[in-house]
């Protein structure tokens, strides 16, 4: 594949939950690779700082300031857009409890982040595509949590299991218009999310990860980032309604 394929000169992407992590990497490398790139997340001090990277590389940033459950926010956000190639619904929070001390508010709130933010971004996006007959491309957040069963994690992984319901009942509904909808379901990734804020249990944890992994280390945002490039690129023209893995081997489903 030639690395042209990878070229976004002249495409719009929008990126949610921009302001750190695989979502900062995510804008920064779209940016690398060509595409203009609005940003959008509720820390509005990091999404300065990270569009202002991109500018100072060359490229172009837009910031919308918005919580991704505010569906209103998001569709003027997307139609402040004069195109729309790609979506990356990278947004998402974590929470953590057992299964039988989990309460209503605790699902209310990761699902309303994790699941409902990632609808209304693909919704509000695939009418813009639609309307505008671009062929685009839709990246959903999905996790590794998805394939495997993980103590205190109900609330993540079962909204991450209906963002991969999402992105395959889309795909087949979207695909007449020339629209891929996939979704990358990451590993463990060291982000702002997964830090403890206690260095020595933030090292025992990735030492135990990375333990798991076949290749003996942890993620990092730029793994995932260079995932969601490929999906959104003319690399990945004849894919849609699938999962990729950046995972780094621990989990391996047929």
């Amino acid at each position: 594949m030639p690395v042209t394929a990878y070229d976004l000169t002249g495409r719009t992407a929008f990126v949610t939950g921009a302001a750190s992590g695989i979502g900062r990497a995510s804008a920064l490398l779209l940016a690398e690779a060509g595409a203009a790139v609005h940003c959008a997340d509720r820390d509005a001090e990091g999404l300065h700082e990270m569009a202002a990277l991109i500018k100072d590389s060359g490229g172009t940033a837009r910031t919308h300031t918005l919580d991704v459950t505010d569906r209103a926010g998001l569709r003027q956000a997307l139609t402040s857009c004069e195109r729309l190639d790609a979506l990356a619904a990278v947004a998402g929070i974590m929470h953590r409890s057992p299964v039988l001390e989990t309460r209503d508010e605790d699902l209310d709130r990761v699902l309303d982040v994790n699941f409902k933010g990632v609808l209304y971004a693909c919704q509000e996006a695939a009418r813009l595509m639609i309307a505008h007959g671009t062929r685009g491309s839709i990246v959903t957040m999905a996790s590794g949590a998805v394939d495997t069963g993980g103590p205190g994690l109900l609330c993540y992984g079962a909204a991450k299991a209906a963002v991969v319901q999402l992105t395959k009942t889309l795909a087949t509904e979207v695909g007449r218009h020339g629209i891929r909808v996939n979704a990358v379901a990451p590993g463990w990734i060291r982000t702002p999310m997964t830090d403890h804020g206690d260095s020595g249990s933030q090292a025992h944890t990735e030492s135990v990860m990375a333990r798991m992994s076949p290749l003996g280390r942890v993620g990092e945002p730029e793994d995932v980032a260079h995932a969601i490039l490929h999906l959104v690129s003319d690399a990945s023209a004849f894919t849609t309604g699938q999962i990729l893995r950046p995972n780094g081997g621990v989990a391996m489903p047929w």
